[in-house]
């Protein structure tokens, strides 16, 4: 294929497994940016996991957090202990089921969320700079997609196993 200017232009691959390394590749720089932000705040991954998911959708059960953040329930008592430890949440009887518990964000819990997010919101930011609104919009919903297909793929085959 030869463009006006009389050079050899690169045939993009848009093959499912180059989009699959480019995302990749984007995943794993975003991640590392995700984790230095996260880590200057002197928190760790779960413990902001669960503070921005308190901070964003309110009180919630410990399963319930768990289960979004993809933490075992080992794990999830554990940040919560942590977190509780340090006067950033509380844990309390919920109103309906005597086995769950509620942990929800204390006010010194919130306004340390609320530092620790606004850094890390700038951040990610700075590392979207290069797309415009538009270009992240557009990039959101096809990623979204991309999922949802992807998902619908994953649960076919798994009900044919």
């Amino acid at each position: 294929m030869k463009k006006a200017s009389g050079r050899e232009s690169k045939v993009t691959d848009v093959s499912g497994t180059h989009l699959w390394l480019v995302m990749m590749k984007a995943y794993r720089t975003l991640q590392l940016l995700a984790a230095r932000s996260i880590e200057s705040s002197e928190m760790g991954l779960s413990d902001f996991a669960i503070m921005e998911m308190l901070l964003h959708k309110g009180p919630q059960p410990v399963n319930e957090i768990g289960r979004r953040i993809d933490l075992t329930s080992g794990a999830i008592t554990t940040a919560v202990d942590r977190l509780e430890s340090r006067g950033l949440v509380t844990r309390e009887a919920h109103q309906t089921d005597r086995r769950a518990r509620i942990v929800r964000l204390t006010a010194p819990g919130k306004g340390q969320a609320l530092k620790v997010f606004a850094a890390h919101k700038m951040a990610m930011d700075l590392a979207a700079s290069e797309l415009s609104k538009t270009e992240r919009a557009t990039l959101i919903a096809l990623l979204r997609k991309l999922g949802t297909s992807a998902a619908a793929q994953a649960t076919a085959q798994h009900l044919e196993d």
